[in-house]
């Protein structure tokens, strides 16, 4: 049988794994929301033991790496292979608004969640105003 070759073909399977699609990203897809006084951000790392995770803060930049072996042996030959392998790195920009000290992190079904209060600085607080006559509470 006479198979074609297309190098093009080729070349943009490997684009697509490596920098994703709009449909389906690279490695590390997240979503990042606030609820009340914390700020949540979770990872998608399906297939990634608990224990390859690396989490890191330096400044206010937070640092998620994770490594998904390959499945494949040495003796295995690959039909298909579409999910990415190897090390994954993400960094996120945390404001200053956050407690970096303080961050909270879960690994659960292949969903890395992390907490991040926000600092006691970033809170709104009431400023008394002093007045000749009384005494009043402005909200900041």
């Amino acid at each position: 049988m006479l198979m074609r070759t297309d190098p093009f073909r080729e070349l943009d399977r490997l684009a697509q794994q490596v920098l994703g699609t709009a449909a389906r990203p690279a490695a590390m897809p997240m979503d990042a929301w606030r609820e009340d006084q914390e700020f949540v951000v979770a990872f998608d790392l399906p297939g990634v033991a608990a224990d390859s995770v690396d989490l890191n803060v330096e400044r206010d930049v937070l640092t998620v790496r994770a490594e998904r072996p390959e499945p494949a042996g040495k003796d295995t030959e690959l039909i298909i292979s579409e999910r990415p392998y190897g090390v994954f790195s993400r960094q996120v920009i945390l404001g200053d608004s956050l407690d970096t000290d303080k961050v909270k992190a879960t690994y659960d079904g292949g969903v890395l969640t992390l907490r991040i209060p926000v600092a006691e600085q970033a809170k709104p607080r009431k400023i008394e105003i002093e007045t000749k006559e009384a005494h009043h509470e402005i909200a900041a």
